[in-house]
């Protein structure tokens, strides 16, 4: 009943032209085989085969199609996955019929829309990855990596580190070479900041 009114309410609406209704991922995929349209709206849990993985095999078939998710569900576990699908847009079944009219023109000029909730959820768990990443880079580096860099971060020179580890100063420099690579820094500051930060620096 909530599809069926929606769609009355949409084909209505100036620009928008409802092509199809599927109750489920398997009938969606084939009427959007058949329609090929600009803009899906999509649920997430379905009988069958779920929003996530109609989204997914959806945009495989039609790369151009815009799957604007209209849901009740905010948690991580139904959310993230079906924007990693690739869903253009996320709204709430809270959302009133124009802004949903809206999203969709919105799609069609290429631009997503996500309700505030979803966006600061997203921001989230940007900003997260890359601490937990930065937070594990030094991982990569080997024992004389990591001893080269402890002496680095004392803010000694290549030649003082070369003498205090009984190596080349050009074996030194290869590793400084390695150590920046691997901490994704640019210089022996960053270096160093990394190493105090983390608590490498003896």
């Amino acid at each position: 009943m909530v599809r069926i009114g929606l769609a009355a309410v949409l084909d209505t609406e100036d620009g928008i032209e409802v092509v199809g209704e599927a109750s489920n991922g398997y009938e969606g995929i084939r009427l959007a085989q058949a329609y090929k349209p600009d803009v899906v709206l999509m649920d997430l849990v379905m009988e069958g085969m779920d929003g996530v993985e109609t989204t997914a095999k959806l945009l495989e078939l039609l790369p151009d199609c815009k799957v604007i998710v209209l849901t009740s569900f905010l948690d991580d576990s139904k959310m993230y996955p079906v924007i990693e699908a690739g869903a253009f847009s996320y709204l709430l079944k809270t959302s009133r019929a124009a802004e949903i009219a809206q999203a969709i023109r919105a799609a069609a000029r290429g631009q997503s829309v996500l309700e505030s909730q979803v966006a600061a959820k997203m921001m989230s768990r940007l900003r997260q990855p890359k601490a937990a990443e930065q937070a594990s880079l030094h991982d990569e580096l080997t024992e004389r990596e990591m001893d080269v860099l402890k002496l680095l971060a004392q803010g000694m020179s290549n030649q003082e580190i070369a003498d205090g580890l009984y190596i080349g100063v050009k074996t030194v420099k290869f590793h400084v070479t390695n150590i920046f690579n691997k901490l994704r820094v640019e210089d022996r500051t960053q270096a160093a900041i990394y190493a105090h930060k983390h608590g490498l620096a003896e």
